[in-house]
């Protein structure tokens, strides 16, 4: 994804924000901190997630991810089932209101689409690239190592004027013996081929707070960061329980004279609501991609508003 063309893909709505302090930053919603540029601010609109006063009568638009179908669009997952262990192609297309495959995307972070497939319990995560053929069926090898359900994200912009990026979301099963495992716990580094990357900061529930990962290899601190999708760092962000999904890019890009790359990324965030929060962190060096995994729940309990309180003070008196 270009990053002039900032937040796309993926980038689909929890209230959430990321912004870098050398560069990282526009997203589309749960975390939401720093006022976008205008590529920027057009994607988050389409992929905000509201969590305004229910009393309002206006109905919050849901999380990127959740639905198979939106504005006229749909995900038809060719695909539905793999088999744990074993590369196969994972293919899909994008449907449009007449049931015709979308052969013509508008390019976002130097890509036609995106793909997330990430297990339901949060343990395995993948980020590609497909192929896209002429019948507008996209095709990618994959590689899952465990049994069980798995969301698979599609983030794309349809080139047809007017139309909006979206973040589209369907089922994956993956047959194999199935052992479930628990949301992997919260550590402050996260150590991946050789990297060690550490996140500095906590998230809270309608609260504003920083967030700094550093990126480090032999413990030394990596100034060199390579260009990927445009961008020094690139990040997704799953909510534990239900995988609402966000997508996260810098708001500097490689070569503006402001942006370093690295060792530290910084983020101002905001979580829509308490819970846990799965980030996945994309950076490239040396010629390959590498992706740090954490997990980070909220540290603030949120107080119900006066209006909330009272309805359902009012609802507990009639049924008794």
């Amino acid at each position: 994804m270009n990053t002039t063309a900032k937040i796309g893909l993926y980038g689909a709505a929890l209230a959430l924000t990321f912004t870098s302090a050398y560069g990282i930053g526009a997203v589309a919603d749960p975390l939401t901190g720093k006022t976008p540029s205008a590529p920027h601010a057009a994607h988050q609109e389409s992929n905000a997630m509201n969590h305004g006063n229910r009393h309002t009568g206006a109905t919050p638009p849901l999380p990127g991810g959740l639905q198979i179908s939106q504005d006229g669009y749909t995900l038809n997952l060719l695909t539905p089932r793999l088999a744990a262990g074993q590369e196969a192609p994972l293919r899909f297309a994008i449907k449009d209101e007449a049931g015709k495959a979308v052969t013509d995307y508008a390019r976002a972070h130097d890509k036609e689409l995106h793909l997330i497939v990430a297990s339901r319990d949060l343990n395995t995560f993948r980020h590609l690239h497909p192929s896209l053929g002429t019948d507008g069926i996209w095709s990618t090898p994959v590689d899952l190592p465990a049994a069980g359900d798995y969301r698979v994200f599609a983030d794309f912009s349809p080139a047809k004027q007017g139309a909006k990026p979206l973040t589209l979301g369907a089922d994956l099963a993956v047959a194999g013996p199935y052992q479930p495992r628990e949301l992997p716990p919260q550590k402050a580094t996260a150590e991946v081929d050789g990297y060690a990357v550490t996140l500095d900061g906590t998230l809270a529930a309608g609260k504003m707070t920083g967030l700094t990962l550093s990126v480090a290899k032999d413990g030394k601190p990596v100034t060199d960061l390579e260009p990927y999708l445009g961008a020094y760092g690139h990040l997704v962000a799953l909510r534990a329980g239900d995988l609402a999904y966000l997508h996260v890019h810098p708001e500097g890009e490689p070569g503006d004279g402001t942006t370093q790359p690295g060792p530290s990324i910084s983020f101002m965030a905001t979580a829509p609501t308490n819970g846990a929060y799965r980030l996945f962190l994309d950076f490239k060096h040396q010629g390959n991609v590498h992706t740090a995994a954490f997990t980070l729940p909220t540290t603030n309990r949120t107080t119900p508003d006066a209006t909330t309180t009272q309805h359902e003070e009012h609802t507990s008196t009639e049924h008794h």
